[in-house]
């Protein structure tokens, strides 16, 4: 299933911008490199309903993406990359974190008024993503335990009563996004996420759950466009 995600999202990226390319030799459309800095945590609440209080963690994303021309000084950008997400706690000298790594298609409706030696970027849109690893470690003193995630959209009372980590594979929500890009192609940009669905699986059976986790984030930059 993982392997057919990427496999699937990287057609599209692909399929789309060179639907683009074969339609004239105008620059209608152009690709790009992508890597940065995250700064992630997992909000909403916990088992009883009360509200997560995690703290950002330090991730990264890379990637590739294209600038698909709409019209003047607008641009549709699908991209393709790789991210790290999660969250930390510390609480009683226990300090609790959760790293998760996920292949994530965001589509942007860009805006690049010319200014000064380059074009302001002001963007905005959805993203898909789907989770490929994760590792849940709990840490007192010296004394660590450390579980990989298993991905489940649903999972039954003893799955949970065992102690595991499990976390559901998709993830989708809406990002913003604002930065410079200079006429040499290298640019600077900033961004904001907020995930919409819940990445924790329903127990199966259990009404009390009341559990929504959910990823946010922001993140800083640097690209080159060819």
């Amino acid at each position: 299933m993982k392997k057919q995600f990427i496999v699937l999202t990287t057609v599209l990226v692909l399929g789309i911008t060179m639907a683009y390319a074969q339609k004239g030799e105008d620059k209608l459309v152009s690709f790009g490199i992508r890597a940065g800095v995250n700064l992630q945590k997992i909000y909403g609440d916990d088992f009883m309903g009360n509200k997560l209080t995690n703290d950002f963690k330090t991730g990264f994303h890379a990637g590739i993406n294209a600038d698909l021309f709409i019209s003047e000084g607008f641009y549709l950008q699908p991209g393709l990359l790789y991210s790290t997400k999660g969250a930390k706690k510390t609480n009683n000298n226990t300090e609790y974190t959760q790293n998760i790594s996920y292949i994530e298609l965001p589509v942007n409706l860009l805006f690049k008024p010319q200014l000064g030696s380059g074009r302001l970027l002001l963007g905005a849109g959805p993203y898909a993503a789907y989770g490929i690893s994760g590792k849940s470690k709990t840490k007192s003193g010296d004394a660590a335990v450390e579980l990989d995630a298993k991905f489940k959209n649903k999972i039954n009372a003893a799955d949970y009563l065992n102690g595991l980590y499990y976390l559901k594979p998709f993830d989708f929500g809406g990002n913003i996004l604002v930065g410079y890009e200079l006429n040499s192609g290298f640019s600077l940009q900033l961004n904001a996420q907020l995930g919409l669905s819940e990445i924790n699986p329903e127990i199966d059976g259990v009404t009390a759950d009341k559990s929504k986790w959910k990823n946010m984030g922001f993140g800083a930059s640097l690209g080159y466009r060819f």
